[in-house]
């Protein structure tokens, strides 16, 4: 029988980075569980979900697909009608319907305070980015880890268009529509309202809706055992299902 365990792809959002997920990571490997963290443009939906759906392809066998906050409308896109993606993960992310935008989803219900720690930077071809400020970054974003680890997520923060956020999902099946999710958030999230994340988990029929008290929006940095223990949880179900197959 081949093995049939997927590979882990991991998109993060705005204003992380790939490292972000690198405790999730080291217990992914722990577990026998390959992973690959993409570097997430963060330029345009459309354009974000197309280099994800080149990453996927040229990893060569199945995936269990993960988003962090935006990522979660990148992972939704790319994984519309791909056959290489056999469950999703949302990890404080967003589980857009078609045409909606992160900026429609973080405003749905109170409680983000996202917008006023963001500052804008006009790029030359006119368009806006936004990054957090840094004074602001760790109440805002991480409050949960220490103020060294805080300061490097504020430097290496990777910033998002402001077309990216405004951008509606393109797809009208959206991938948690057919595939499998999983969902893991947290209750002090500062930049997506947990009801929204609650809201979310129902809407894509979560196999598994986590909610962990007390984390911050930057969850697999501060509880990447959590995160880790949610996505394996995913590829075992996955894996199995798979297996089976193969043997049928």
């Amino acid at each position: 029988m081949t093995d049939q365990k997927p590979a882990v792809v991991l998109v993060h959002g705005a204003f992380a980075e790939s490292a972000s997920w690198n405790g999730v990571i080291e217990q992914l490997h722990r577990n026998g569980v390959e992973s690959i963290a993409v570097a997430n443009p963060l330029r345009s939906l459309a354009g974000d979900a197309a280099y994800l759906r080149d990453v996927i392809a040229s990893v060569g066998r199945p995936v269990v697909l993960v988003g962090h906050s935006y990522g979660g409308l990148v992972i939704s896109e790319a994984s519309s009608g791909n056959d290489a993606v056999s469950a999703l993960v949302y990890v404080n992310a967003f589980v857009p319907e078609h045409g909606q935008t992160a900026f429609d989803l973080s405003t749905e219900f109170p409680g983000s305070t996202l917008g006023d720690a963001l500052a804008p930077r006009e790029l030359s071809d006119g368009t806006i980015e936004l990054v957090i400020k840094p004074e602001l970054f760790r109440q805002q974003f991480c409050a949960d880890v220490s103020a060294e680890t805080a300061g490097l997520m504020a430097a290496t923060q990777r910033p998002v268009t402001q077309t990216a956020l405004t951008e509606p999902l393109p797809t009208a099946t959206p991938g948690w529509k057919n595939i499998p999710t999983w969902c893991v958030y947290s209750d002090q999230d500062l930049n997506i309202p947990v009801a929204e994340h609650r809201a979310g988990a129902e809407r894509a029929n979560a196999r598994l809706s986590r909610e962990v008290p007390g984390g911050s929006h930057a969850l697999s940095v501060s509880q990447p055992g959590a995160v880790a223990e949610t996505i394996l949880a995913a590829v075992a179900a996955v894996a199995s299902v798979e297996a089976v197959g193969v043997e049928a």
